[in-house]
């Protein structure tokens, strides 16, 4: 088996993480000494950045995804990058070098004091090998931990002198050699008892969230629609980063509003609310009303049993969600008509400075049918949404903790993990500054990425926020001067800018056109656009 560098690379192999985000420190070369020929680095300039990718390749593959970074400097400064990767539920194995072990007691230059606790509560499982023999076994178990349900993040720290001891041959072949799978089963009996209430209630509804994002998960929550007779909402952005239902069907109705007193009332008139695959609920900002109609029952099905005890109300299965809710479909003894079709996407006056509405119909014209959205826009993305309609599993990510830099991070890591599909990042220019050195890693391994950049010269979000909270006067919320386009070029971005309908409809085609990463850089009116 040789050293523990060559056990624990054979264990990356046999979870397919060939490839590894990484920002390489002092404390991270002897990992990377002999680094194996099948195995790709992609090197991002700034942690948050390394784990945004990484991110992004982990949802897009369904697997977990390698993030390596520096120590205690290179963990922080990727805490709110994990902050969202545990709010998407993405499967990530994050290492970290530690200091020499000889070292650490007296606290030498770059020692993690208290590495595994560190990043928690951010992650599922946080831990220190005890002895350089213990490395395989332990980061085996980061990926197991990592890949069941709930999905999320896990980290391992190494101290940097672990990777030359010859490892025990036969204790990692066991680590290398084993595997797990989760509760792959729907809840039988709870089956039952949904669809008889199912059968019972007079308007029921479907809240789909970001679980039922695959093939299986959309099939399922289709036929239980259409079936049941059930409309269905999107469960509440910012927690929505995926799309568990197609939302070109005829039975959607749109994205429910995160806030308590709206959300309530938008679903006050159904008897019987069924969330599949999303917490109860992602609320922000605080808009207090009822949680819920006092002759309404809410049923969660969640694969996460944090999720189902945190609810502040209502019923919870912990099971497979899109097992469950094909189920369901099976399960329910009465049909219903279908509701009324969905109104097609919005079509407003262009205005001139265009809204952010407008840039997004214009953006749909132009639109790839197997593209791939990755949105950082916070006072666009329900206009993106409602005007793209995105129906295909796995075309939207979202940063479902509200952390700003996921966005562009996230865009290189999809589009790594889906070569065939073209990936579409739409960003507002400030959530842009927060993974600007992301353009860098796009240009240098010619990732296929078309960046739309949508400029109001403000923290737009913040302004709505303002009004919302009755706040005035305060600082900090304009943006003049920033040149996105210009920051991209210099490293090495191919850009245009476009201030008109006509110019923004060519740079887009340019853009959709152009193989490895472009830059499209509009401006737009500030203010919320829904439509």
């Amino acid at each position: 088996m040789g050293t523990v560098r060559e056990a624990t690379f054979e264990l990356f192999r046999r979870h397919g993480a060939t490839t590894i985000f990484g920002n390489p420190g002092s404390t991270e070369l002897p990992m990377l000494a002999d680094f194996p020929d099948d195995f790709r680095y992609i090197l991002g300039l700034q942690e948050a950045v390394v784990v945004g990718m990484a991110d992004g390749y982990a949802q897009a593959t369904g697997r977990p995804a390698h993030a390596n970074l520096h120590t205690a400097p290179g963990v922080g400064n990727a805490m709110g990058a994990i902050f969202n990767a545990k709010a998407n539920h993405s499967p990530l194995v994050i290492t970290a070098g530690q200091q020499a072990r000889s070292m650490m007691t007296m606290e030498a230059n770059l020692t993690n004091v208290d590495a595994p606790r560190m990043p928690q509560p951010l992650t599922k499982w946080s831990f220190e090998v005890p002895r350089a023999l213990d490395l395989p076994l332990a980061l085996g178990r980061a990926f197991h931990q990592a890949a069941l349900p709930p999905k999320g993040p896990t980290f391992v720290s190494i101290p940097m002198d672990d990777w030359d001891v010859e490892a025990d041959p036969e204790s990692a072949r066991l680590a290398i050699e084993r595997s797990t799978s989760g509760p792959g089963g729907a809840n039988l009996a709870a089956t039952k008892e949904i669809a008889a209430s199912i059968d019972a209630a007079v308007n029921p509804v479907l809240v789909a969230g970001p679980d039922l994002d695959s093939a299986a998960g959309h099939s399922a929550a289709v036929a239980l629609a259409e079936r049941g007779g059930l409309t269905v909402w999107a469960s509440p952005a910012p927690g929505g980063g995926r799309i568990g239902f197609p939302e070109s069907h005829p039975n959607y109705r749109g994205v429910l509003p995160p806030a308590v007193g709206p959300l309530g009332e938008t679903l006050r008139e159904h008897d019987l609310i069924i969330v599949a695959g999303a917490s109860v609920f992602s609320y922000y900002p605080n808009i207090p009303g009822p949680m819920i109609a006092a002759d309404s029952r809410l049923i969660q099905i969640t694969s996460d049993p944090d999720e189902a005890a945190r609810a502040p109300f209502g019923d919870a299965v912990v099971a497979d969600v899109a097992l469950t809710v094909a189920a369901l479909a099976e399960a329910i003894g009465n049909r219903r008509a279908a509701p009324e079709p969905n109104q097609p996407p919005y079509e407003l006056p262009l205005s001139d400075p265009m809204s952010a509405s407008n840039v997004m119909r214009i953006l749909r014209g132009v639109w790839p049918d197997d593209a791939i959205a990755v949105v950082e826009a916070p006072t666009a993305t329900l206009a993106v949404r409602n005007q793209l309609r995105l129906s295909r599993p796995g075309s939207w990510y979202f940063g479902a903790g509200g952390g700003l830099g996921f966005g562009l991070a996230c865009s290189l890591g999809v589009a790594l993990a889906e070569p065939d599909r073209k990936v579409v990042c739409i960003l507002g220019e400030g959530s842009t500054q927060y993974a600007v050195s992301g353009f860098w890693t796009a240009a240098t391994y010619s990732i296929d990425v078309s960046f739309l950049i949508l400029r109001n010269t403000e923290y737009s979000i913040l302004k709505w926020f303002a009004g919302l909270e009755s706040v005035e006067g305060a600082p900090g919320l304009d943006l003049p001067g920033l040149d996105t386009a210009a920051i991209a070029g210099s490293y090495g971005v191919a850009n245009r800018r476009a201030e008109s309908a006509e110019e923004l409809e060519a740079a887009l085609a340019w853009s959709l056109a152009s193989p490895g990463p472009s830059l499209v850089e509009v401006g737009v009116a500030p203010g919320m656009s829904i439509g």
